[in-house]
């Protein structure tokens, strides 16, 4: 198991919750947890209740050194377990598209298959939410959540735009298509963007850095998009991919008004 950079455990502070009793409750409460962290050697009695409570919650528990705990900790007394908070609550998808509903607006959802990164997730944020997207859907799972280094990197994004928490993206694509949405995936072997048709009700999807959309999504989307690359490297950043696509869908929706 990786460690994570001492920066973003540093960034979390205000989002952490130490000690058995704070972390039951707010399991109780349904507060959005992140995930949980618990040394190794103390799963048993209350901590082994709170890590079924978590499990039934979809809440991702890692097993981690008694040391960094200790080094993460605010309070000294953590009891061998710490748990991150959401900067923000999350939504459901049936809250996204009742905002497209409120608007009078066609749904225009964003989907992103695995981004891991924070500073890519909260660029994204802050694009989406210029470019008039309804809401963003991340998965439970191998990504990124809405820790405060994403907060930040969406310079205040965060708080105007819905973000849904999915266990599994191609089931939700599986229910976006039964609401009228069409799923456009970008990926190197789609067609040109520009030269696609973005004006109707649609759901983008922007796959993780490195490895893009999983082969399983991918198979789900009803047509897959590219931008051109006239340079040496394979590809751009997934935010800045997200940007550009998202802003072309932008400029055929206006350019139909």
């Amino acid at each position: 198991m990786k460690e994570a950079p001492a920066a973003e455990e540093e960034a979390v502070i205000e989002n952490m919750l130490e000690g058995r009793n704070p972390i039951r409750e707010a399991l109780k409460a349904g507060r959005q947890i992140e995930k949980i962290l618990v040394a190794q050697g103390e799963i048993q009695g209350s901590v082994k209740e709170i890590i079924f409570k978590a499990h039934q919650q979809g809440v991702i528990v890692q097993e981690v050194e008694r040391i960094r705990l200790d080094r993460i900790s605010q309070t000294g007394s953590h009891q061998g377990i710490i748990a991150y908070v959401a900067a923000k609550d999350y939504c459901t998808i049936e809250d996204i598209l009742e905002v497209a509903k409120e608007r009078g607006e066609k749904p225009f959802v964003l989907l992103l298959d695995g981004i891991t990164d924070p500073q890519n997730l909260g660029s994204i944020l802050r694009s989406a939410e210029c470019a008039g997207v309804h809401g963003v859907v991340i998965p439970k799972r191998r990504a990124v959540g809405l820790t405060p280094i994403v907060a930040k990197a969406s310079a205040g994004a965060i708080e105007y735009m819905h973000v849904a928490k999915v266990t599994n993206i191609s089931q939700t694509i599986d229910y976006l298509k039964k609401q009228g949405l069409w799923i456009f995936g970008a990926s190197m072997e789609g067609k040109n963007y520009a030269k696609t048709n973005l004006k109707g009700p649609i759901a983008l999807v922007i796959g993780g850095e490195g490895e893009g959309i999983s082969a399983l999504v991918k198979q789900r989307c009803d047509c897959l998009v590219s931008i051109p690359q006239l340079g040496k490297i394979e590809s751009l950043n997934a935010a800045v991919s997200a940007a550009v696509i998202m802003y072309d869908c932008v400029r055929q929706r206006v350019a139909e008004e």
